[in-house]
């Protein structure tokens, strides 16, 4: 067996990150089990919580799965791959929380979130993501494979590979499709929900990610691209915190109330 690893460093490689991955999965799955029978008395704390984990679960599977996407893989579609796995991962796992200020400010919207809950949520989300840039930067400094460079999380790594407005259009879009479906796939069963989801963000990581790299998620994007915003700040905030909160803007405009006039007006017209 020792000899095979040595035939094939660059897996061996890979199966230590993806074993770091599924190990810091299993490591908030029992951090939450804890928060559940600890705090579930005092709810502020609980969801507090419950969303640090959950976005900071996210941001470091996604640091690392960044990583691994931009090695030379064996396959075209093996970081397609690994983005399907992962979205179902997480689907699977942080049931109960957002892990994107979008969708928190989308239940405000609609009724379903007081501001209070919302705004604790929106804390959590923000503080867990910037844990987990110098979590994932303190793991990587431990050098477990070729791939981890301490220094690579302090570097901006600027993924927007068109102009403003593009980059606007793109993650607009994005943000909105993707908050439709998790609007209207609510009355389907969760196991079938959760895998048309994670088929849904693939799809949009494969349209939009050599553009923005369609992030959607202004949390997500404020740990992956942590030094680009103090770099550009005007640039990146426009793209990653400004246009998915538009696709939100114009998603709730659209189901909420163009739809519903335009509906309720072509009734009265054929009554006539």
């Amino acid at each position: 067996m020792t000899a095979l690893w040595g035939l094939w460093p660059p897996g061996q490689d890979t199966c230590t990150s993806l074993g770091l991955m599924l190990s810091l999965v299993l490591l908030m799955g029992l951090a939450r089990v804890v928060t559940r029978q600890r705090l579930h008395r005092f709810m502020m704390a609980h969801t507090f919580v419950l969303e640090f984990l959950a976005t900071f679960q996210l941001c470091c599977c996604t640091h690392e799965l960044q990583l691994l996407s931009e090695q030379e893989p064996v396959h075209p579609t093996w970081p397609l791959t690994l983005t399907y796995f992962f979205s179902l991962v997480h689907g699977l796992t942080l049931v109960g929380t957002s892990t994107n200020p979008c969708g928190v400010m989308m239940q405000m919207l609609l009724g379903g979130m007081s501001p209070e809950t919302g705004a604790i949520r929106l804390l959590a989300q923000l503080i867990g993501a910037l844990c987990s840039r110098y979590c994932i930067s303190a793991l990587w400094g431990l050098g477990l494979t070729k791939y981890h460079l301490n220094e690579r999380t302090f570097a901006c790594r600027n993924p927007i590979q068109v102009d403003l407005p593009k980059a606007v259009i793109t993650e607009a879009i994005c943000s909105f499709i993707f908050h439709s479906a998790l609007l209207h796939f609510q009355e389907i069963r969760t196991k079938l929900r959760i895998h048309l989801l994670a088929a849904l963000i693939t799809f949009l990581v494969y349209a939009g990610g050599s553009l923005t790299g369609a992030v959607f998620n202004p949390a997500l994007a404020l740990s992956l691209h942590f030094t680009c915003f103090d770099e550009a700040f005007l640039r990146f905030f426009i793209v990653y915190w400004l246009a998915p909160s538009l696709g939100i803007l114009l998603m709730i405009l659209m189901f909420s109330f163009f739809l519903p006039w335009l509906y309720n007006h072509h009734a009265i017209n054929k009554r006539e």
